[in-house]
Formats: C-alpha cells, sequence, structure tokens
C-alpha cells in the first residue's frame, strides 16, 4: 500500500504543529506551572490550554473545512458534520507533566469515517516523534520501528486497577513494568517494542488513542476492544471500554483475557 498525497499532507501538518507544540510545552515544564483540576480529579495547567489554543488556531486555519475534539475543548458534536476531524490531547499525561515526569507527549490524529489517516506523537521531554500514516509504515525519529512479532517475551505495563482484575494465571505469566501514566506513550511504547503489550482501563478517550493507534498498527500490532474490533472513533460518544494492544502473537490470549475481567 501506499500513503495518499493527501494523506502525506495531514501527516507533514500535525508533525509540524506537533513539535512546535511540544517545544511550547517544554517552556512549562518543571516551571511550576499552574494547576486546576476538571471534576475535582483530572489535572489541567496553564500549558495544556496554551498548547490546545495553538494547535486549535494552527491546524483548523490550515484545513477550516475539517473538524475539532480535543480534551480542552468543549465538544460541541459539530466535529461530526465533518468528513474528517482532528483528533487532539495537547499533552497526554498531565499528571505526569505536572510532577515533573517527562513520559508525557503531544497527540495530534486526523480521523476519516472514524479511521486514523495520520498520527503523531510529540514526546519533547525525550526527543522522541512518533508518526504513521494510512497505509505507510511507523517511524520514531525517522526510524522505522515495529512491535514484537516473535519470541516469547511477556513485559506488560498497565494500571493497577485492570492488574489486580487479571486471572490469576495471566498474572503470574507476565513481567510486569512500572505504570506509564500517558496511555498514547504506553501503546507507543508497544509499537517501538518497548513493551510486549498492554491493558487499557474503562474510560479512555479519542484524544488519548487514535495517534497511537494508527503508529501502533503500522508496527504490526492492533488497539483492540474486548469483542476483538478496533476502535472506531469521532462516533457521539468519545469513551471507551476495556482495550487490549499488543502484536498479533499475543492478540488472542490477550482477549480472552479482557473476556474474563469485569471493570
Amino acid at each position: 500500500m501506499q500513503v495518499n498525497d493527501d494523506v502525506k499532507a495531514d501527516l507533514a501538518l500535525i508533525r509540524e504543529a506537533a513539535e512546535q507544540a511540544g517545544r511550547m510545552a517544554m517552556g512549562y515544564f518543571r516551571k511550576d506551572p499552574d494547576v486546576w483540576y476538571k471534576d475535582g480529579r483530572s489535572p489541567v495547567t496553564e500549558a495544556d490550554i496554551a498548547v490546545n489554543t495553538f494547535l486549535r488556531e494552527t491546524l483548523t486555519e490550515a484545513r477550516p473545512d475539517y473538524g475539532w475534539l480535543s480534551e480542552e475543548t468543549e465538544d460541541d458534536h459539530s466535529r461530526r458534520h465533518h468528513e474528517r476531524t482532528f483528533v487532539v490531547d495537547p499533552i497526554d499525561g498531565t499528571r505526569a507533566f505536572v510532577n515533573g515526569e517527562d513520559v508525557w507527549c503531544v497527540s495530534i490524529a486526523v480521523v476519516d469515517a472514524g479511521v486514523p489517516l495520520a498520527g503523531v506523537l510529540a514526546c519533547s521531554a525525550r526527543d522522541e516523534l512518533f508518526e504513521a500514516a494510512s497505509g505507510g509504515d511507523a517511524r520514531k525519529n525517522g526510524k522505522l520501528i515495529a512491535a514484537k512479532a516473535a519470541g516469547t517475551g511477556r513485559v506488560m505495563s498497565m494500571p493497577q486497577t485492570v492488574y489486580r482484575n487479571l486471572p490469576e494465571e495471566f498474572a503470574r505469566s507476565i513481567d510486569r513494568s512500572a505504570h506509564i501514566p500517558s496511555l498514547a506513550y504506553r501503546i507507543a511504547m508497544v509499537a517501538d517494542g518497548r513493551l510486549d503489550a498492554t491493558l487499557v482501563k474503562p474510560g479512555s478517550h479519542d484524544w488519548d488513542l487514535a495517534a497511537a493507534d494508527l503508529i501502533l498498527r503500522n508496527a504490526g500490532g492492533a488497539l483492540l476492544n474486548k469483542k476483538g474490533e478496533p476502535v472506531r472513533y469521532n462516533k457521539k460518544s468519545v469513551s471507551h471500554g476495556l482495550l487490549i494492544a499488543g502484536p498479533e502473537r499475543m492478540l488472542p490470549e490477550l482477549k480472552n483475557v479482557a473476556s474474563a475481567i469485569d471493570l
């Protein structure tokens, strides 16, 4: 398969925007930015808002006929009237950002008919840039990446709420890595082989997933729901249930594990 010219153009657009947004976020990182909480639980910083404003102005000016969905913009559902939509998390992993941890990223995807066509993760505190386009490959800092297609590795990262509900036999069979608070970055770690797989607790959203989903798919893996179906985006509801992410070799087992978990 080849990448269409319009998708190439979209990838170039969001790559440049993500890199600029990452540099903007670095201007606040580890410098005590103002922090407040949505619903008393989810942190938001002045960096999130500044990056969101920059990306919305930049991207919608370049593509005025595209819809917009972002964690930091109230959703008026007008995005559903557009063929293509930007799906954005200005800073995925805000808790890590607030705590001075470097596992956060700017996440941007272009979604068409529920499917990501282009995706970029700018992980600026680690000098890492992941990118993918539909019909193409997956790259990190310009170099090809691939999920672990062979071998017996079982290194996984997941939230404690998921881990404690794993079937006992499966839990004993894996090597649990430290939890990665940025979901997008955690999926990217599966895509580049640092993790073998991950489980995603219910309650993730399109902006956490869309870009990383495409990167993983192009790297030879998949992000699936409990039924084993690909995730669809830009639907009326942008929230998702329990998900699995891993290479083809682990998907049947992960699906069985997910079906046994009740969260």
